[in-house]
């Protein structure tokens, strides 16, 4: 930051005092490298400082000489805190030198020239309103939690996380406040301690978890947040049952992503600041209006036939035309649309200096869309009503789009477009994809990297949803820590479930004699009431006789009516783990766990639909917490039909077991029933267990957890385990609320039998 001499506290110009030999003596440094540019920063130290905040400059420069960490650390400091002085006040400066001495009793020493090079950006992203002493006692924090020692006395090894917090702080503080950087670095503290690289990895960006939960500390509307609404929107306004993925804007340097679609669905930013007149969700709303608009009606061309003008000039236009179609068809979407559009100015660019052709071009879209433009251009004003004759009787197409954009670039491109220097002010538009579905290229390169259709397939119908879990150590919650993948399950043939109701079919009699019992009937007589809708014969007569006996006579003499019901709301969750391919031991060859949960869910679904409950049945496995997938096989609005049948015919089990997720997740579906009993009822062959996790308890404490959750929302868990060792962790789950099954060949009787008694 360039200083300014100020006349009022200037240091005084005394012969003893402005020599530079005065200051070279006071400041008694030997380094080579301090000698030789010492009289520059000593210039430009007296431009900015008065001559007491001077002397105390040379002091300070002085005492880092003699701490013994060589010259960068003076070098560093003689050139940055002119302008922190500037910037905050020189008064910051002892509050600065009192942690310097602190640090150089410590191993850490060796940060001091890596902090004083990243000040001057530290004090530009705090500003005057917050101390920089709050920023000092964060990194003598990070110091004092993550340096090692010896039976917590004796410091011995230098802290891996202070070096990446000090070299990161420009940065992060400028995407959050000191309030949310300091929770952000007080949970890895936390987390990781006694895991002194792990906490360095946590600073610096390289685990999934910090980038979570540094995202929640950022200010805005995250994603996360809206994800189920834009993905209604989408299938209700669209029916365009596409995934959408988050990207980040805090963390890629190289080039600022933008939304947009590929074969994987859409991407969108993680985070939306509130804009003038704009919320966060209305911006996502737009970003997935024009992205869907642009699958709807958008063809891709040829992207060499045209140069990189004309691709330009192309693009302009179809997004143009895509936000016509999108003010047509949803008017409310106009007020938002034209607040973020921008207005550039005519005549802001000059070209003789600079090229002009994004500006131009940004004139002429919002020509198109604000019919209140104020640009008096005769060529602009042509073009673009010739855009909206174009539509005029129809949605106009992308090659129309295409010719009318070569046009334009043919009546206005200038020499000056090729300058090197291009204006970029009001040029761009936030809620715009990058048109990478626009163009299709010939030879292929970089720019059809993005045209992978084989991973398409296999999350085309898949949606995305995050989940914390739950840490026992820190007993704390790992935000965005699982990644859920919900798919509808393939179908198999139904008859196969008719099969196994046939081989069934003592048992299913059985159960029908019991089903009989409990089913609701239509109506239930309530007999010997005070009041009711008819006289209960009986008992009147009973109490006639009283009457003509001299005995007291019983008043209720009648009887009422009412409906009985059963209020029950049943979702069963399946482990299909790879254990399910187990043989039963002593059973045919051809039998697996599997198949005999086939036989039992079966038995236990036909049952259900017999008494008329609301049930779902979804199965769950896990490949590490990035793929938790969550299998839907029937849903509460769906009948007991062929479909289903079909699903639960096509069952097939592999990876683990990650219980947590699948619970919450089916317990979110599970809390939307109105009913005054809701049961989870939870079939698995053995205890959560996951690939990238070592810790058995991890994932016990975290299942133990997520039952308390669903507890607390009034939904009741039981686990089947067909472990016949389940007794420990099973109890320390579920508490009381679980059946072992120790001769699995059983299960296909016991599962109802275990429903009916839980519900009845």
């Amino acid at each position: 930051m360039p200083c300014s001499a100020d006349p009022g506290t200037a240091a005084p110009t005394t012969p003893s005092q402005d020599g530079i030999d005065y200051w070279r003596q006071r400041l008694d440094c030997a380094f080579a490298p301090v000698q030789s540019m010492f009289a520059d920063r000593l210039q430009a130290a007296r431009a900015c400082l008065g001559e007491a905040d001077l002397a105390a400059y040379i002091e300070a420069a002085r005492l880092l000489c003699k701490l013994g960490r060589g010259a960068p650390p003076v070098l560093a400091f003689l050139e940055a805190w002119p302008a922190v002085a500037v910037r905050l006040g020189p008064q910051h400066l002892e509050a600065v030198m009192t942690w310097v001495r602190q640090i150089q009793r410590t191993p850490n020493g060796d940060v001091l020239g890596m902090f004083f090079e990243t000040l001057p950006a530290v004090a530009d992203a705090l500003g005057r309103d917050t101390p920089l002493s709050d920023y000092l006692d964060l990194l003598a924090e990070v110091a004092k939690r993550s340096t090692a020692s010896i039976h917590g006395r004796h410091a011995i090894l230098p802290s891996h996380a202070l070096p990446e917090l000090i070299r990161a702080a420009p940065e992060r503080l400028q995407q959050v406040r000191l309030e949310g950087l300091r929770t952000w670095v007080k949970h890895g503290l936390r987390h990781y301690a006694g895991h002194p690289q792990r906490q360095a990895d946590y600073l610096a960006m390289r685990l999934a978890d910090s980038r979570a939960i540094f995202q929640g500390q950022r200010g805005g509307t995250l994603l996360r947040a809206h994800e189920r609404q834009m993905d209604l929107y989408l299938r209700a306004c669209w029916d365009d049952p596409v995934p959408i993925i988050a990207y980040s804007e805090a963390f890629d340097t190289l080039r600022k992503p933008q939304p947009h679609a590929d074969a994987l669905g859409l991407h969108l930013p993680d985070l939306c600041a509130d804009r003038p007149g704009v919320r966060g969700p209305d911006q996502y709303r737009l970003m997935v209006a024009h992205l869907a608009a642009h699958r709807r009606f958008t063809q891709a061309l040829i992207g060499d036939n045209w140069s990189p003008f004309q691709r330009l000039a192309i693009e302009c236009l179809e997004d143009a035309r895509i936000d016509t179609l999108l003010m047509r068809r949803f008017p409310g979407l106009r007020r938002p649309l034209l607040a973020l559009h921008p207005r550039p100015r005519e005549g802001a660019c000059d070209p003789a200096r600079e090229s002009c052709i994004r500006h131009r071009l940004a004139m002429l879209s919002r020509a198109i869309l604000d019919p209140e433009h104020d640009y008096h251009d005769p060529l602009l004003r042509k073009f673009v009503d010739d855009f909206h004759e174009r539509l005029a009787h129809g949605d106009g197409d992308t090659q129309g789009m295409a010719a009318l954009a070569t046009e334009y670039i043919i009546h206005t491109r200038r020499p000056s477009d090729a300058l090197a220097s291009v204006h970029f002010a009001d040029t761009e538009v936030p809620y715009r994809d990058d048109n990478r579905h626009l163009w299709r290229f010939i030879d292929a390169g970089e720019e059809s990297d993005d045209a992978a259709p084989a991973p398409a397939m296999a999350l085309a119908a898949a949606i995305i949803h995050h989940y914390p879990e739950w840490d026992y150590t820190a007993r704390d919650y790992l935000p965005d820590h699982v990644t859920l993948h919900e798919r509808l399950h393939a179908r198999g043939p139904a008859d196969e479930i008719e099969r196994l109701l046939q081989k069934n079919a003592v048992l299913a009699r059985r159960l029908t004699r019991i089903l009989d019992q409990i089913k609701p009937q239509d109506r239930e007589r309530l007999r010997r009431q005070e009041d009711g809708a008819e006289l209960d014969l009986d008992w009147a007569l009973r109490s006639w006789i009283d009457y003509r006996c001299r005995r007291t006579i019983d008043q209720r003499i009648n009887q009422d009516f009412r409906h009985a019901r059963r209020d029950v709301a049943v979702s069963l969750l399946l482990d299909l783990s790879a254990s399910l391919q187990d043989p039963i031991h002593g059973g045919r060859a051809d039998q697996t766990v599997l198949s005999l949960a086939q036989e039992a869910v079966t038995l236990l679904a036909w049952a259900i639909d017999r008494l008329g409950d609301p049930f779902a049945i979804a199965g769950f496995h896990s490949n590490t917490r990035h793929d938790a997938r969550f299998w839907h096989i029937k849903g509460f609005s769906e009948a007991w039909g062929d479909e289903v049948r079909g699903r639960l015919a096509a069952l097939q089990a592999g990876y683990s077991t990650r219980m947590g997720v699948a619970l919450r997740h089916a317990g979110h579906y599970l809390a939307q029933p109105r009913k005054d009993k809701r049961l989870l009822l939870v079939l698995t062959d053995g205890q959560p267990a996951d690939l990238d996790v070592s810790d058995p308890e991890y994932l016990i404490a975290d299942t133990r957890q997520a039952v308390r959750e669903l507890e607390r929302q009034g939904i009741y868990c039981h686990c089947i385990s067909l472990d016949a060792r389940a007794d420990d962790y099973v109890r320390r789950i579920f508490g009381q609320q679980f059946s072992i099954i120790d001769r699995i060949e059983r299960l296909p009787e016991r599962l109802p039998e275990i429903f009916l008694t839980l519900t009845a």
